[in-house]
């Protein structure tokens, strides 16, 4: 696999020597699932971001659309209107910026301003969006996703959900180098929670090393607060830390070289102590 992930202006090691990645979520959207709009100003969300880079991160994520299930879609204007102001006012912070869309347009505009990383939900199938991006030199996320956030988990079904998300994946990647994106720009996402029942999320948790060696690159893993980690608890968003602290440390045992996390100094830590242990 993969040694690095070249991510914009910044090449980011994702082997399996160094620590795992943390990516910091800075939702930017006011019916957020996990912060209720909270770092929807721009001078909240720009102080939340310094936060999280005193605490440790390495990767922000800025999400300008809420895509949590039955979430609705935002405006091509109210999505740029949202985002690229924090671009402008982070794309100097000395982290890698990832912007979280499926929106080509959204794409070209963050990557211009200063973006370093595309991450699409939509894993790159809306007209355009590798295009908007095939040139450039961007880290890209690709994610599966069933269906869409206004009707993913409404009884999602597969036949093998491991072996189904692995050939989404591998079809993706397949058209991204087809247009000539090189493979050490990209990483991939089984999308915790995007489609998924709690055995489908649990068995793709379990099988992160088989996908990351079946396809031979880096996998992100986004487990932070969703409603797999609220199922086997039975508890709300707001009490999901130390549950999302145990899938963080999950992920990384089974293989997965960035967790994205609302939780930034407490993942860090965690990491920073489970590596040092399993060097």
């Amino acid at each position: 696999m993969q040694t690095h992930l070249q991510c914009g202006r910044y090449r980011l090691r994702v082997d399996a020597t160094s620590r795992p990645l943390v990516m910091g979520i800075l939702n930017i959207t006011p019916d957020s699932f996990s912060d209720a709009g909270k770092y929807h100003a721009l001078d909240s969300a720009i102080s939340y971001a310094e936060e999280m880079i005193a605490a440790g991160v390495d990767i922000i994520d800025i999400g300008g659309e809420s895509t949590r299930p039955g979430s609705q879609p935002v405006s091509l204007m109210d999505e740029l209107a949202r985002v690229m102001p924090l671009v402008y006012a982070l794309r100097d912070c000395g982290k890698p910026l990832s912007i979280d869309t499926y929106k080509p347009e959204v794409m070209r505009e963050a990557i211009a301003a200063g973006a370093d990383m595309i991450n699409d939900i939509n894993g790159f199938r809306a007209p355009g969006a590798l295009e908007a991006v095939a040139e450039l030199d961007c880290a890209l996320c690709v994610m599966h996703m069933q269906k869409d956030p206004q009707s993913m988990q409404l009884k999602p079904e597969y036949q093998d959900v491991v072996a189904d998300v692995s050939a989404f994946l591998s079809e993706r990647i397949a058209a991204m180098e087809q247009i000539g994106i090189a493979r050490d720009r990209i990483c991939i996402d089984p999308g915790f929670g995007f489609g998924k029942s709690l055995a489908h999320n649990i068995a793709l948790l379990k099988n992160i090393e088989h996908l990351q060696t079946t396809l031979d690159l880096p996998l992100l893993a986004g487990l932070s607060r969703k409603s797999m980690i609220g199922a086997i608890l039975d508890k709300p968003v707001a009490q999901r830390m130390a549950g999302s602290l145990a899938g963080a440390l999950a992920s990384v045992a089974n293989g997965a070289r960035i967790v994205r996390v609302h939780d930034v100094a407490e993942t860090v830590d965690a990491l920073t102590v489970w590596h040092a242990v399993n060097q």
